[in-house]
Parts: C-alpha cells; structure tokens; sequence
C-alpha cells in the first residue's frame, strides 16, 4: 500500500505550488484537490503509454468520481483531498473524458479547453464565487483556446490562483532575456489583484 504524503501539496509540480500559494486559505483545500486530479490525469495520459493502460485508468478515475467519496480507497491523495468539493466532485467526469479522447487523438483541442474551463468553474461554484465571466475567459485562455492575454477581467480573490496560472502562461508563451523580474511582477499582481 502506498503511503499518503504528509504534505499532499509538495506532490504538485512547481507552477501549481506556485499558484496555490496565492490561493486564501479556506479556498485552499478545494484548489489543492483540483491541481492534484489535474496533475494525476496528464501524468496518466503522458504521451507514450500503453493507450489501453491509459483507457483503464483513466476509466477507473472515471468511475470513482461518479461514485459517493465515501466509498474511495483511503489510499490515493487525490481522491482523499476531492472531499474538500463538499460531494460537487462527480462534475469533473467531463474532464476525465477529455483526457482519454486526448489520449486517443479522438479530441480536438476546444473541447479539451471547454471541459477545463469547466472544471474551473465547478470550482468557483463549490468556492461560492458568482463571478463567471471572468473565471471562463482566464480559464479558456489558460486552456489554449484563447491566442492571447488580453483583458480577461479581474478575479476574486479565491480565484486569483487561476490568474497566477495565466500569469505564469504570458511567461512562457513570450520568452525573453532578462524578463525574469517583469514575470515575477506579473506573478505577484496577479495573485494580489487577480489579473
């Protein structure tokens, strides 16, 4: 049986920690399980596999968000940190399913950034944030189906982790010498005005 990790965040990959280190810390569990499922999903997808061993794992996520959280085996950090989702977790199936047509090559690229967008916001419902326009453009731009940065709206701040990942994307989609403290500024507004 594999251990659960003492600190389920130190598991995420460097943008995510990144993000949800500006995410309030009531909202914090929520965003955590999120960038958890996301990053268990892409590593289960990663290009290279077996795709039958891809399908079957993918199914098996599949199945366990479409059942109640109190059946999960107590042994997979993921699913343990989807119960901050207060039950809402069965809406992230879509995403799931996005990933396997991902996987096979059946999927074209706006409905993969339409099921990430709406997982985004499952999320602002599950954080009690009624702001969604907002929330859908920087989620759809983060998803690659917006070209640019544009003006996507401020969010609230327990949604300003999505803006972080934004932030973090206008980086890397311009690189350039010396621009590492022009990123770090856009990384610190973005997380404390949220755009």
């Amino acid at each position: 049986m594999s251990k659960l990790p003492s600190k389920p965040a130190e598991t995420l990959d460097i943008t995510r920690k990144i993000a949800l280190a500006y995410a309030p810390a009531a909202a914090r569990p929520a965003w955590l399980a999120l960038f958890m499922l996301e990053q268990k999903l892409a590593e289960t997808a990663r290009p290279g596999r077996e795709p039958l061993m891809v399908q079957l794992r993918l199914s098996w996520w599949r199945d366990r968000l479409n059942e109640s959280g109190e059946a999960w085996p107590v042994s997979e950090p993921a699913l343990a940190s989807l119960r901050a989702w207060k039950g809402q977790h069965g809406r992230l199936v879509e995403l799931v399913d996005s990933w396997e047509a991902r996987a096979m090559g059946e999927e074209q690229e706006d409905e993969f950034a339409l099921a990430l967008t709406n997982a985004y916001l499952a999320l602002a419902e599950v954080l009690d944030v009624r702001d969604k326009g907002a929330i859908a453009a920087h989620a759809r731009y983060l998803a690659g189906e917006a070209t640019s940065g544009g003006r996507r709206g401020a969010l609230p701040r327990a949604m300003r982790p999505l803006a972080v990942l934004c932030a973090m994307k206008d980086s890397s989609d311009n690189p350039g010498k010396g621009r590492r403290l022009v990123d770090f500024l856009r990384v610190v507004r973005a997380g404390t005005l949220g755009f």
